[in-house]
């Protein structure tokens, strides 16, 4: 029993040691396609990843490791302006109510994106790559069939 403790206060010890970084460089690297991830970091902290996931590009942001610091993940999957704006609005509220899980649809830049975003506080590495890998999916599984419906 005792050395079934210490072995979950080592795991824990580890999980609680790996940064945010490690842990979403692990999930790109196991996500990406054709070695298409590139990073860049900023002088405040801020680091930003983008990689091909099927026909979409998705963007990982970390601004820092402190508790207020947040992860946003992102993939553009429609230009805009589009067809028939009004229809599509009320598809993506629809959407983000039935078939988006932890992401949603927004409006980023003139683009319609699949989105998430938290805090870091309390952010465990399987919420990571829960994160990203929902972004990722949600995004190639809509971006076609948007593009083909709404694409100007």
């Amino acid at each position: 029993m005792e050395s079934e403790s210490n072995q979950d206060l080592s795991t824990e010890q580890i999980i609680q040691s790996t940064s945010h970084l490690d842990v979403i460089e692990t999930v790109i690297s196991s996500l990406q396609e054709d070695q298409s991830a590139m990073v860049s970091r900023s002088e405040e902290g801020t680091t930003l990843w983008k990689f091909k996931y099927g026909s979409v590009e998705v963007f990982v942001q970390l601004t820092g490791e402190t508790d207020d610091d947040l992860l946003a993940v992102w993939s553009p999957v429609l230009d805009l302006p589009a067809k028939n704006e009004s229809v599509l609005l009320r598809k993506l509220l629809e959407l983000n109510w039935t078939s988006t899980f932890e992401s949603h649809f927004a409006v980023m830049d003139d683009k319609v994106v699949v989105a998430a975003q938290r805090t870091v506080a309390e952010l465990s590495p399987g919420e990571v790559s829960r994160n990203i890998t929902m972004v990722a999916s949600v995004a190639d599984s809509y971006d076609e069939i948007l593009q083909a419906e709404f694409g100007a």
